[in-house]
């Protein structure tokens, strides 16, 4: 690890062998966590290669526990985190929102590291359980229409990692690492990312891929359709930017959709959203990520999509998905 460090603080960057090959070392306990702060410390200083990303990537999808829906179609709505913005749970929210509108969601997420509160977190205080059970898995996409894949029940070699990224509570290459190693290797993806650089970067990776994808970042500097500025997607064939405008709304404030304070909080706003009680600025939000979400899966247009989105949500369907999945956890 010295001479690793080393290169990196000398702004060498690592290929895509070596960086695989360090998170290997890394999740069989090769190094002190002194070493591995250092290692992740380095990356927030420096800019991360695609070669990096990429060799984290395998990596970690080398070292997961697989999930197999055995051919069937599966979509995840996941962000980055690490935009420092406190948002409530939006790509968690319009999952449900997706799912209830026909789409199967495998759902990859984590509790919140640079975060009040992770899609872990208010699912949990919500009474989901989780659970790397191939049969329950089955179950909940079966019989829910979405499956919850709670990160660490997958990446059990990161456990030597999870305490120092808990300790250091900053967003660190695990963050961008984060959507593109679903265990479940979703075939369409939303994902939403932190700054523009690593947009590009995910872009340049996911076009190696036979997904269908849109990435997306928000000007004002969130990881989702904010609709508090145009945000920039970008899918395969195309590039675009998003506004209020193209959802038939008014743009909403920061104030408006912020998360709260406290996982007790984020979970109540989520769960008000669901309920369908939320307010105009929350219930837009949350349809116009699914909305994109669910034109990316079926190649319709976002205000259509986004007019369907709305009338799921009010009409409490997103709430019957919520309450299925915790039935089956709960069984």
């Amino acid at each position: 690890m010295k001479d690793i460090l080393n290169r990196l603080i000398q702004q060498e960057q690592l290929s895509k062998e070596e960086a695989r090959g360090v998170l290997l070392q890394i999740s069989n306990g090769e190094f002190s966590d002194l070493q591995i702060a250092s290692f992740l410390t380095v990356f927030m200083m420096r800019s991360i290669s695609v070669e990096e990303l990429e060799g984290f990537r395998d990596a970690l999808l080398e070292l997961c526990i697989p999930v197999d829906f055995k051919g069937e179609i599966v979509m995840d709505l996941c962000g980055t985190g690490g935009d420092g913005q406190n948002t409530f749970n939006v790509s968690t929210a319009a999952s449900f929102v997706v799912a209830a509108m026909g789409v199967k969601v495998a759902k990859h997420g984590n509790y919140g590291v640079s975060s009040v509160s992770g899609s872990s977190n208010v699912l949990e205080a919500m009474g989901v359980k989780f659970s790397s059970e191939q049969g329950f898995l089955d179950r909940c996409l079966d019989q829910a229409n979405i499956a919850i894949l709670h990160a660490p029940l997958f990446h059990p070699a990161m456990k030597n990692v999870a305490p120092i990224r808990k300790s250091l509570a900053l967003k660190t290459f695990f963050n961008m690492l984060g959507p593109m190693v679903n265990p479940a290797k979703p075939d369409l993806q939303l994902v939403g990312v932190y700054d523009l650089e690593l947009l590009r970067k995910y872009h340049y990776l996911y076009q190696k891929t036979d997904k269908t994808y849109c990435i997306l970042h928000d000007l004002n500097r969130y990881d989702e359709v904010s609709l508090t500025a145009k945000t920039k997607c970008v899918t395969k064939s195309k590039e675009m930017f998003l506004s209020a405008r193209d959802f038939g709304v008014l743009p909403v404030t920061k104030e408006e959709i912020y998360g709260g304070n406290t996982v007790e909080s984020a979970a109540d706003i989520f769960y008000q959203i669901l309920r369908g009680k939320g307010t105009e600025a929350q219930n837009n939000v949350v349809c116009a990520n699914a909305a994109t979400a669910f034109s990316t899966a079926k190649s319709i247009g976002v205000e259509e999509a986004f007019k369907e989105a709305k009338s799921i949500l009010k009409g409490g369907k997103a709430l019957e998905v919520l309450n299925q999945l915790k039935t089956i956890s709960q069984s």
